[in-house]
């Protein structure tokens, strides 16, 4: 079952496997699914593989566009307290990078997204993102370690790069070049689900 951030939290039973626990996608536009359709984003299809493989979770897409690093931290303990997760996809800092922003103020916030989340018990997967040569090589490469930098220290898995699969096609993305299209986005739930279900499994 998937829920918005406008939905109540995951206490439904599923099947007779017990109830599910709910994995809260917690990101930007790459994954609230902007300019696309309902259910054709990537969290919207993780739910339906969900169903396929058995595994009795429910996801929260609690993502918002635009949102950064700081906007995530703020309304991240809200989240955790409506949606109880086992799991939760951080996957911010996209618009942290667009902004030119300080890649120590991001490294700040999503340790204490990491932390947050794992104070409630929550198994964490934190997303990273890539900029454009454009922005500079020493920002775009300080901004990339921070993704790494806080996966060791907190001891947590990382995904380096949610858009690898199909950064270099630009058919791949919307007319503004940033946002992937609908046709990506199952491109996009194979390259997040391996590390996924490494911690789905867990449970």
């Amino acid at each position: 079952m998937l829920m918005f951030a406008t939905a109540a939290p995951a206490a439904e039973k599923i099947g007779a496997g017990g109830t599910a626990q709910t994995i809260l996608v917690f990101g930007d536009s790459l994954s609230a699914g902007h300019g696309l359709a309902n259910g054709q984003a990537w969290p919207a299809l993780l739910d339906k593989r969900l169903q396929g493989e058995g595994l009795h979770y429910a996801v929260a897409n609690a993502s918002i566009s635009g949102e950064t690093s700081a906007g995530g931290r703020s309304r991240l303990p809200v989240a955790l307290n409506r949606f109880k997760p086992g799991v939760v996809v951080i996957a911010l800092g996209a618009n942290d990078g667009l902004r030119g922003l300080p890649a120590t103020q991001l490294r700040a916030n999503l340790v204490a997204m990491v932390r947050a989340a794992k104070a409630k018990k929550a198994r964490v997967l934190l997303v990273g993102m890539r900029l454009p040569p454009n922005y500079g090589s020493r920002y775009t490469e300080e901004f990339a370690a921070v993704f790494t930098v806080v996966a060791k220290q907190e001891k947590v898995p990382l995904l380096p790069f949610l858009l690898e699969p199909i950064a270099n096609e630009r058919s791949n993305f919307q007319p503004d070049g940033l946002h992937p299209v609908a046709a990506a986005q199952p491109k996009i739930l194979d390259h997040v689900w391996p590390k996924l279900e490494l911690l789905l499994r867990q449970r």
